[in-house]
C-alpha cells in the first residue's frame, strides 16, 4: 500500500534534519512518515542517517519482576495484538523481528506456564500425601496405646 507523495516542502526538511545529524527515528517523528518511507526517501536521495537508538545495559538486578504471573488469557491477548500488528502495512524489518521475538516469547512462556502449572499440582498431591500418612501414623500410635492399655 503506497502513502501519500513526497512534497517538494519534505523532502527539503528531510535534507535540513539530515544535514544537522537528527536520526532516523526523530526524522520519522518529525515528518510524521514511516519508517520505511523515509529509508525508501533517503536511499533514493543518497543520504545516510543513524538508524539505531543506543542502547542501556541492564541486568537481572535491574530486571522488573512482577508479583504475579500473567495469565494465559494475558498472553493470549498479547499474542492477538501482535498479530493484528503484523497486517500492518508500514512495518519495517526491525518491527516485524520485534514482533517475532514476541511470539516466541508467548509461546515459550505458555510451554513453562504449563510446566509450572504441573509442578503445583504434583507438589500438591505430594503434600496431600504426607498429611495423610501423618494423620495416619498418629491414628496408628493411638490406636496402639489403646491396645496397650487393655492388655
Amino acid at each position: 500500500m503506497k502513502g501519500k507523495p513526497w512534497t517538494v516542502e519534505e523532502e527539503k526538511r528531510l535534507r535540513e534534519l539530515v544535514e544537522v545529524g537528527k536520526n532516523l527515528k526523530e526524522i520519522v517523528a518529525e515528518l510524521k512518515k514511516s519508517k520505511e518511507s523515509v529509508r525508501m526517501k533517503l536511499r533514493r536521495l543518497g543520504l545516510e542517517v543513524v538508524d539505531h537508538v543506543e542502547k542501556t545495559s541492564w541486568s537481572t538486578s535491574t530486571l522488573v519482576v512482577p508479583k504475579d504471573l500473567p495469565s494465559i488469557e494475558y498472553q493470549l491477548r498479547v499474542l492477538a495484538g501482535v498479530i493484528k500488528k503484523l497486517q500492518e502495512d508500514d512495518l519495517d524489518k526491525v518491527d516485524v523481528m520485534r514482533l517475532g521475538r514476541l511470539i516466541a516469547g508467548v509461546d515459550k512462556y505458555r510451554e513453562l506456564y504449563a510446566a509450572y502449572v504441573g509442578y503445583c499440582e504434583i507438589e500438591q498431591k505430594v503434600d496431600y500425601a504426607i498429611e495423610w500418612m501423618k494423620k495416619r501414623d498418629e491414628e496408628r500410635k493411638n490406636l496402639d496405646r489403646v491396645k496397650g492399655k487393655t492388655n
